[in-house]
């Protein structure tokens, strides 16, 4: 969890992946549409990936990618990614964040 935690604070945006995941292929997609340059982290090519993997369903995110956080803060998976840039409030989360600039 540690390790989760120090990557996660490294950086405005950070989405947690897997390279053969199309879920998290759109929400990267997604991300950099809307300006953002998120620190990607592909777990199926880091050699603790398994041990991020365990760690991101603890918080409760499952399946365990796309994991995403914003500020520091875990704001969910695809469902809740998608459903704060429907009702609007990505894009200022990222803002808030410094993750893209207007």
């Amino acid at each position: 969890m540690d390790k989760i935690r120090e990557l996660a604070s490294k950086r405005a945006a950070v989405i947690f992946t897997k390279s053969s995941c199309c879920m998290c292929h759109s929400i990267k997609a997604l991300f950099y549409e809307l300006g953002a340059s998120p620190a990607i982290h592909e777990l199926d090519q880091d050699q603790r990936g398994i041990e991020m993997a365990v760690a991101l369903r603890s918080l409760g995110c499952n399946p365990c990618v796309p994991a995403i956080f914003i500020g520091g803060q875990f704001v969910g998976s695809t469902k809740d990614v998608i459903s704060l840039h429907v009702d609007g409030s990505l894009k200022q989360m990222l803002i808030n964040a410094k993750a893209i600039w207007l």
